[in-house]
């Protein structure tokens, strides 16, 4: 008798109105449904559930690149982009800190980290580095009663999954922690009719779940789903990695904070995340044991097969798959499915991060179509559209930008191929240099794979085929030194700043104690005075509270570094892309001694100053507070720039150019945005032009706070993927606010209209200029242009007016021609040092890209002309020697020549002249050195070697010579000359 299979109720296709369940229909003979439930309407069924019968609200999905969290490379989890509420950091203001209850299907890829995937996907049919994650959440509000019950009703009243077919797992507790087990939710279990024997504790690894080494945590149910069912009570296969029977959904409840001590404290406020995996999921609604059997992944396996050629895709695994060719088909149905959505939200391949691990996913699709499924390049990229197809009505951005992941695959793919050739040709060339019996060098096998990204497997079978083994000790210490820097690097990053980082404990205890947020709006209180210099207003403020070693205090003593907390303040915080302010504080009354503010950060509506207190510093002190008015004001400057140049690039790119990140401090601004093709030369004169037009012009700059409902619907504002407050600020350049927010307005599409938290000139004229001073692809399709402004941007074109006349004095003189070598070597040299000049010095990009073009066509022509001067010195040269060694079957003699590639040439064109004669030539140069070169007719091979006869004479010479049997080269000291010509005549005749 067949197992039996869940009942599934059909749900209608997405639309307004009540969440209706229709009756379910008749099943077919043996339990089953004559259609099962396709994975885009469970998805929906999942969403429309927890908004329309439980008052959740409805959230997209949030871009898989992390936003403002270096310490994901890739959104891994539905949580993460919620992490602010759960460590208390949300802006009050912001919308992240009135969710209460929320859902959404989150786009995910692990791959890379501490959650990776990435080498298991394909060996088995379960495993993914892209995922969709359906979840619903609790922000203080509702908690185990209501998260379980919630859940068993989706999934036994909706989708109808046989209750006798799920068991539930729940924390048993750890002594070692003093966790009691989580008995209260046991008993909600049991309260839901789960009979007790399906109700199952486990330890700390299996049902507690923690965030990262640190921060929020919890005890955690697991709901898991038998796929054989039959009535049989499959409760000891739970947790043991049986095939069978499988976790479909995890319920967390947040309750905990891991401290850096490692222990736990009861969280302020408790949360619910819950995570259930849609390709899962989908695999026990539609009856399957592999969720490549889904719809999910069916239509693209199907592409896959058409594409290639290959056997179809049988869903075979380990010995059984001969050839590999199942799991070929599993890693690049995965694979193209990552590399759509990766790319699609701005995450390239490219050479770090989490650019790296794409380029590295990418690669391995690439190599499993040709050299397993040995398709014709180009079929991962056919692929998109039905990726599209499959994925894009939940994520319309995927239908948006299909195109461009196209043209990306296609070109990464043809440079990974171009590679591979080139890594081929790496290894023969070193096998053939290699000693017999040794190993092929760990160094060269380090560089292909970092600097070719040529796979390491690939490497060694390549190695094997050959009957070589790679040096893997050293190869091993290499990975290891890597490995340590970048945890060095990583490990300075966490530790920058952690001493006045309010944790998610300091937070609460604020907010329970009633400490006010800090009233930061003084940092806008700045004018222009009558002479138009900007004149910043003084504030005052109270020591709230101060916060030391992960603890707030009341009293700070001398010398120590803590982090104050003012009832208002003049400074800004860093965010937004722009540096903090730095300045000093006073206490009232004590105007000469200074406590200096290092810099400023924003958590949770808390300004936390950086200070090391010189005396005492206590809450209640009254202090004055004094911003570094040149560095706020060149942070303004640059800052108001940034939006300008976001305008301007627009402007001449076109509306497909958009903006990927910015950073702004005192000194420079930079700018990174998505184009589809290299900035030209012209390109970036223009934006500068566009730019400097409107600092012409001392525009206003128009600042206001507007609700951001209100702010959204400006036509063409240009606003990036981040959380922004409620009211948000709106920075506007010759257009008044009230202009922009008009219903039909244009304007925005006509100036730089942008949401801002940041601090802006009152009007453009006081940047005086802008040069971009480089430009250049971080990856393939994403650029980053940095740019100076005022003195350093005039500083800058000046330099570059200074290189432009060097070079054309270079120019004319290399047209003068001159006819000796040794002028024309000086000038070769003069254009390679001016060449790293223009390279390293800041001016404009457009002046550098024009001048590197010049100075590269000059250095052809001085390398053309030195070639054609040798060769007609050497000519001259050889013929005088040859009238006077006629018909000699051995010339040694001394000839004047300015370089060893002259006297190299004078050999050459002897030999060619007189193809039977042996040649070797010395010449004195004026520091004492002589320098050697011969030639070998081949007539005297193998008796005769040139590079043996080199050896000889430059070691008469006390120096060092080496080559080939036919040509050799070296040179010696001047003093042994004579006795190395006659040493030479008496080392041919030997040998002749």
């Amino acid at each position: 008798m067949p197992p039996a299979r869940p009942v599934l109720r059909c749900l209608p296709p997405m639309a307004p109105g009540p969440f209706l369940f229709p009756p379910s229909r008749k099943m077919a003979a043996g339990g089953r449904l004559p259609l099962s439930l396709p994975g885009g309407r469970a998805r929906a069924a999942f969403l429309r559930f927890f908004q329309e019968r439980h008052g959740h609200r409805r959230l997209p999905s949030a871009p898989v690149r992390p936003r403002g969290d270096p310490s994901l490379l890739f959104v891994n989890a539905g949580m993460n982009q919620f992490k602010p509420i759960f460590l208390g950091t949300a802006h009050p203001r912001s919308e992240l800190s009135r969710y209460r209850r929320v859902v959404n299907s989150q786009k995910c890829v692990r791959a890379g980290g501490k959650h990776n995937d990435l080498e298991d996907v394909g060996r088995d049919t379960c495993h993914h580095t892209f995922f969709e994650m359906l979840g619903n959440w609790s922000f203080g509000d509702y908690f185990k009663e209501e998260a379980c019950s919630m859940a068993w009703e989706l999934l036994t009243e909706v989708y109808e999954i046989p209750k006798d077919r799920l068991y539930v797992t729940y924390f048993g507790g750890d002594s070692s922690l003093g966790l009691s087990a989580d008995e209260e939710c046991r008993d909600v279990w049991l309260q839901l009719g789960v009979p007790a024997s399906r109700v199952l504790p486990f330890p700390l690894k299996d049902n507690f779940w923690e965030m990262g080494d640190t921060g929020p945590c919890g005890p955690c149910t697991e709901i898991h789903y038998d796929h054989v069912g039959g009535g049989r009570n499959a409760a000891a296969l739970v947790n043991q990695g049986s095939p069978d029977v499988v976790e479909i959904w995890n319920l967390v409840f947040m309750q905990y904070n891991r401290e850096v001590e490692g222990n736990l404290l009861p969280l302020p406020q408790h949360h619910v995340d819950t995570g259930m995996g849609l390709e899962r999921l989908v695999t026990v609604l539609q009856n399957k044991r592999s969720n490549y059997d889904t719809d999910l992944f069916t239509p693209i396996l199907d592409a896959i097969h058409k594409g290639c050629g290959a056997p179809r895709y049988q869903g075979l695994v380990g010995d059984a798959d001969v050839g590999r060719v199942n799991m070929a088909y599993r890693v690049v149905a995965d694979h193209v499915r990552t590399l759509c959505v990766c790319i699609t939200d701005g995450i390239y391949p490219g050479l770090s991060g989490a650019e790296l691990v794409l380029r590295r996913i990418l690669r391995r699709a690439v190599r499993f179509c040709s050299e397993v499924l040995h398709a014709p390049p180009g079929l991962l990229a056919s692929l998109v559209p039905t990726v599209v197809e499959v994925l894009g009505d939940a994520y319309p951005e995927l239908r948006k930008n299909a195109d461009q992941v196209v043209d990306i695959i296609s070109e990464n793919e043809a440079a990974f191929l171009s590679s591979l050739e080139r890594g081929r040709h790496v290894i023969e060339r070193t096998v053939q240099q290699m000693q017999p019996s040794t190993n092929f060098p760990a160094d060269v096998a380090w560089s292909l794979y970092g600097n070719l990204g040529f796979p390491l497997d690939l490497i060694d079978l390549m190695l094997e085929e050959k009957g070589i083994r790679l040096d893997s000790d050293a190869f091993n210490e290499l990975v290891l030194e890597d490995a340590k820097r970048k945890a060095q690097g990583a490990q300075a990053a966490q530790l920058e700043g952690a001493d006045v980082h309010l944790d998610v404990h300091s937070l609460a205890q604020l907010r329970g104690d009633n400490v006010p947020a800090t009233d930061d709006s003084p940092k806008y209180s700045y004018k222009l005075g009558q002479h138009g210099q900007y004149e910043f207003s003084p504030c005052q403020a109270t020591v709230l509270m101060l916060y030391r070693d992960q603890s707030l205090q009341k009293e700070v003593g001398a010398g120590q570094r803590c982090g104050v907390i003012l009832d208002r303040t003049n400074f800004y915080a860093e965010q937004g892309g722009q540096a903090s302010d730095q300045g000093y504080l006073i206490r009232l009354g004590q105007q000469d001694i200074l406590f200096p503010v290092e810099s400023v950060h924003l958590y949770g509506g808390y300004v936390v100053h950086e200070v090391t207190a010189v005396e005492t510093l206590r809450a209640g002190d009254q202090v004055q507070l004094f911003v570094d008015e040149a560095q706020r004001l060149a942070c303004m400057t640059n800052h108001t720039a940034t939006h300008l140049l976001n305008f301007a690039l627009r402007h001449v790119l076109g509306d497909n150019m958009e903006q990927r990140g910015s950073h702004v401090t005192a000194e420079r601004l930079r700018f990174d945005f998505a184009i589809k093709s290299p900035v030209t030369v012209e390109q970036l004169q223009q934006v500068e032009q566009v730019v400097q037009d409107v600092i012409k012009r001392n525009e206003a700059v128009h600042m206001a706070e507007v609700p951001l409902a209100l702010a959204r619907r400006v036509q063409g504002l240009r606003a990036m993927d981040e959380e922004y407050p409620d009211p948000v600020r709106i920075v506007s350049l010759g257009v008044p606010v009230e202009t922009v927010l008009t219903c039909d307005s244009e304007a925005a599409r006509q100036t730089s209209v942008e949401l801002c938290c940041g601090t802006h000139l009152l009007q453009t004229g006081a940047m005086e200029d802008l040069a971009i001073v480089s430009e250049r692809q971080l990856v393939k399709g994403i650029s980053r242009v940095i740019a100076v402004t005022g003195r350093q941007a005039k500083q800058a074109r000046e330099v570059g007016q200074c290189l432009a006349t060097e070079v054309d004095s270079v120019s004319v003189r290399m047209k003068q021609r001159s006819t000796s070598v040794a002028e024309m070597q000086n000038l070769s040299k003069e254009v390679g040092q001016l060449t790293k000049v223009v390279a390293s010095t800041a001016m404009p990009q457009w002046q550098r890209k024009e001048l590197q073009t010049i100075l590269k066509a000059l250095q052809r022509t001085a390398n053309t002309a030195i070639k054609k001067l040798e060769i007609q010195q050497a000519e001259e040269k050889a013929q005088s020697l040859l009238t006077k060694h006629c018909n000699q079957p051995v010339i040694v003699d001394t000839v004047p020549a300015d370089s060893l590639s002259i006297l190299m040439k004078v050999v050459n064109q002897l030999c060619d002249k007189s193809p039977g004669t042996s040649v070797l030539l010395l010449s004195p140069q004026a520091s004492g050195e002589v320098l050697c070169a011969c030639q070998v007719s081949k007539d005297c091979l193998p008796v005769f070697s040139a590079a043996d006869w080199a050896v000889a004479v430059c070691t008469q010479m006390e120096g060092k010579a080496g080559g080939s049997p036919i040509v050799a080269k070296g040179s010696g000291n001047a003093k042994g000359m004579q006795g190395a010509l006659t040493t030479a005549l008496k080392f041919a005749q030997s040998k002749l």
